[in-house]
């Protein structure tokens, strides 16, 4: 019998706060959940550089979850621009270095929310700090009602890893969750998909021998099929 493949999930931290006034990591359990329903074994990563070749060894496929904060701007060449940027150095620093070394190895990446924006950064794209900013007439990318609800819709880009994962599906209804966007892709990524204000909603390396793949929904909440069908492609190739 074959082993199921292990995911890496790295986890948001603090410091201190509502979960306990001494540091702490945190993980939702739909991330982890959704890993398990598709075939997957997670393995939650604390920030532990002399472990970290160690975890690129051992698993099989790396998820970068979203979380409250953003990526610092200095990573792209930019100072912060707006009131509303917080930023998590500990934590983005060590999603660097596991997301650099996966790819190095190539193993599968899935990047949700702003695990998508890490890997375009990472990789030399950039970011719209934010979108009410910056972009004219956009829609409620932090959307009112909850999050295991659709907020708007996305135009799926024919031809691409998305597409196929989609079964062919041109729109699909997706969550939505972020003030930041992709406003540079990185080179060697494409963009798969996007909502009808233009806003980048999804990329993919343009190569597609390895599985990377950066969605800006929560694909975790399983609002549809594609949803599931995402994480069913993720742990297929992370058997490979």
């Amino acid at each position: 019998m074959s082993l199921k493949p292990v995911i890496g999930i790295t986890l948001d931290s603090d410091v201190g706060g509502s979960y306990s006034r001494y540091p702490w990591y945190a993980i939702r359990y739909n991330y982890v959940n959704a890993v398990i329903d598709a075939g997957g074994v997670p393995l939650l990563l604390p920030y532990a550089y002399d472990l970290l070749e160690e975890y690129v060894n051992r698993i099989d496929g790396l998820l970068i979850p979203g979380g409250f904060f953003d990526i610092c701007p200095s990573h792209y060449g930019e100072e912060i621009s707006h009131e509303s940027v917080k930023t998590n150095p500990e934590r983005t620093n060590f999603e660097f270095a596991m997301t650099r070394r996966i790819k190095e190895q190539g193993k599968p990446l899935l990047g949700i929310c702003g695990g998508m924006q890490l890997m375009n950064v990472i990789f030399g794209g950039s970011l719209i700090q934010h979108i009410p900013a910056e972009v004219e007439n956009a829609l409620a990318h932090e959307q009112p009602n909850p999050r295991h609800e659709a907020g708007h819709d996305i135009d799926v880009v024919e031809g691409t890893l998305l597409h196929r994962i989609a079964e062919s599906q041109i729109q699909v209804a997706v969550n939505s969750a972020h003030h930041q966007a992709i406003r540079q892709v990185a080179p060697g990524f494409i963009v798969n998909a996007r909502a009808c204000d233009g806003v980048i909603e999804g990329i993919e390396l343009s190569d597609q021998g390895q599985f990377a793949l950066g969605l800006q929904w929560h694909p975790e909440f399983h609002i549809s099929e594609v949803d599931k069908s995402i994480f069913n492609h993720f742990i297929q190739a992370a058997k490979k």
